[in-house]
């Protein structure tokens, strides 16, 4: 395992601590198996590592994605990586997904408002903070070339098959916690998959070797 770098908030840090990756199946190992195999490659070779979370609206699991994929990365002390997140189509970051990282331990803050607000959002106290807010994969805010194309949703996965200037296409979904607002378990559903994705990949940049 890299060192941990003390980067993070407290609180994430408590997050993390209490992750659990040996509950992760042998199964779904192998569906992350490429991501790690693509972070090491670029770790190894000392090159930037660029990684899109895509899903269909951009408003849930791809920016927790790519939230604790550089949270993660900052954690475990892995060098030039830089996460974005994009969807098919622009609608806005859900409430919930700011609500549920803020409970974690993340600072929020709205920095535009509209019908797609702009969150600024930090993970460490001299951590540039991450910006969140919902774009499509043509906008000039994410790569055009040398990134991993992560599709988090099985919907997004099936409508691009082709991801433009992506050097791999991996699908690593997740179930959307979409289907439980609304209701007395929408908070609850929402952290639920919030630590899955956090577990899973605190598993994959816990064995980069940098």
């Amino acid at each position: 395992m890299p060192t941990t770098a003390k980067t993070v908030f407290p609180e994430i840090e408590k997050i993390i601590a209490g992750l659990d990756p040996q509950h992760i199946s042998e199964e779904r190992k192998v569906i992350l198996q490429p991501l790690l195999d693509f972070i090491q490659q670029k770790a190894t070779g000392k090159q930037q590592i660029r990684i899109n979370f895509i899903c269909t609206h951009n408003s849930r699991r791809s920016h927790l994605s790519q939230i604790w994929a550089q949270t993660m990365a900052s954690y475990f002390n892995i060098k030039d990586v830089f996460c974005y997140s994009a969807g098919t189509e622009a609608t806005a970051l859900f409430p919930m997904v700011a609500d549920t990282l803020s409970k974690s331990g993340f600072q929020i803050n709205k920095i535009s408002e509209g019908e797609n607000p702009v969150y600024s959002i930090k993970y460490g106290a001299n951590e540039h903070p991450i910006i969140g807010f919902s774009k499509t994969l043509d906008t000039n805010f994410n790569p055009t070339s040398k990134f991993a194309a992560i599709m988090t949703c099985d919907s997004a996965n099936e409508a691009c098959p082709f991801v433009p200037g992506a050097e791999k296409r991996i699908p690593i979904t997740f179930e959307d916690p979409k289907a439980f607002d609304n209701t007395p378990q929408q908070a609850e559903k929402y952290q639920e998959r919030s630590l899955q994705i956090a577990t899973e990949l605190f598993y994959i940049f816990s064995q980069i070797n940098s």
